[in-house]
C-alpha cells in the first residue's frame, strides 16, 4: 500500500538498555601499557572486568601496572618486532584462552624541530614505532579475534594527524597514517571485527618530555597549548582511556572506522 513501510527492529530494540560498560570474560591487550594513556586504559578495562595484558618495552614498569590489576599479566614487547608481536598474541591466547580487544597504543613523538633538521634515522624510527607497530598489532590480532568469534581493534592516533602543529611534521604524518589505516582496515574485517581510533590532544604524558624536552608544563607552555582548545585544558589519560573503552564496548557495536577526537574541541577551531 502506498505510504506504508515495514519496520525492521534493530538487534537491541525492545530490550532494556544497560548503560554500564562491562568487559567481563573478555581479554584486552594494551601496547605501551606501562604509563600515560596505556596504563590508564589498562586500569579502565580492568575496572570493567577484563583480563588485561599490559605490553610494553619496559617490562619492569609493565609488571608494576599489571600487579595492581585483578586479572592481568605483563609482557615485555618491542612493538616494532614481528616475532615479538606475534608472540604477544600467542601468550595472550595461551594464558586467557582468547583475545577480544587489541589496543594499539604504543607510540611517541620526535623532538619539536623543523623537518629539514631531522635525521633520516629518526624519521625511520618514528614510522616504525608509530605506524609499523599498528600494522603488526593488527596483523596478528585479526586472526586471534576471528578465532574468538569477533572483536575490536582500537588504535591510538592523535589530533595531530588532522590538525598538525609546526615542528612535528613526521609525527603528524605518522598519526595521519594511523587514522587512514584504521578506516581502511575497518572496510576489510567487518562485520566480525570493528576497528576504531581515538585522536587525543596533548596530555601530560611522556609526549611532553619527548616533544618539548621538559618533564612538566609550566604556565606559559600550558597556556600556549590550550589557546586553541575550547575546554581550556589539555587531555588527561583518563579522558582517553574512557573513550577507548567506549569504542571497544558493546554500546558502540555499530561503530567502525570511527576516529574519535578526544581533544576538548581543538579540531573545530
Amino acid at each position: 500500500m502506498i505510504g506504508s513501510s515495514r519496520h525492521v527492529p534493530s538487534p537491541t530494540e525492545n530490550q532494556e538498555y544497560d548503560m554500564e560498560i562491562s568487559f567481563d570474560n573478555r581479554t584486552v591487550i594494551v601496547t605501551g601499557g606501562a604509563g600515560g594513556f596505556g596504563s590508564a586504559t589498562a586500569r579502565t578495562f580492568a575496572a570493567g572486568g577484563a583480563n588485561v595484558v599490559v605490553s610494553d618495552i619496559d617490562g619492569v614498569r609493565a609488571k608494576e601496572v599489571a600487579d595492581q590489576l585483578p586479572s592481568a599479566i605483563a609482557v615485555t614487547t618491542d612493538v616494532t618486532d614481528p616475532d615479538a608481536m606475534r608472540d604477544l598474541v600467542a601468550v595472550t591466547e595461551e594464558r586467557f584462552g582468547a583475545l577480544h580487544v587489541m589496543v594499539n597504543n604504543a607510540g611517541l613523538p620526535h623532538r619539536n624541530m623543523p623537518l629539514v633538521d631531522m635525521d633520516v634515522a629518526d624519521v625511520d624510527f618514528q614510522l616504525s614505532v608509530n605506524v609499523r607497530s599498528v600494522f603488526l598489532g593488527s596483523k596478528y590480532a585479526v586472526p586471534a579475534l576471528t578465532r574468538a568469534g569477533g572483536g575490536v581493534i582500537i588504535n591510538v592516533a592523535s589530533i595531530a594527524g588532522k590538525r598538525p602543529r609546526p615542528g612535528l611534521s613526521i609525527y603528524n604524518a605518522t598519526k595521519g597514517a594511523v587514522i587512514t589505516l584504521t578506516r581502511s582496515l575497518a572496510t576489510e574485517v567487518g562485520p566480525q571485527i570493528r576497528v576504531n581510533a581515538v585522536n587525543p590532544v596533548v596530555a601530560q604524558t611522556g609526549f611532553i618530555k619527548n616533544a618539548l624536552g621538559i618533564d612538566e608544563l609550566d604556565d606559559q607552555a600550558r597556556t600556549g597549548l590550550t589557546a586553541n582548545i575550547p575546554m581550556d585544558r589539555i587531555a588527561t589519560p583518563d579522558d582517553v582511556a574512557s573513550a577507548i573503552a567506549f569504542l571497544a564496548s558493546d554500546q558502540a557495536g555499530f561503530l567502525t572506522g570511527v576516529c574519535l577526537d578526544v581533544d576538548g574541541g581543538r579540531s573545530i577551531q
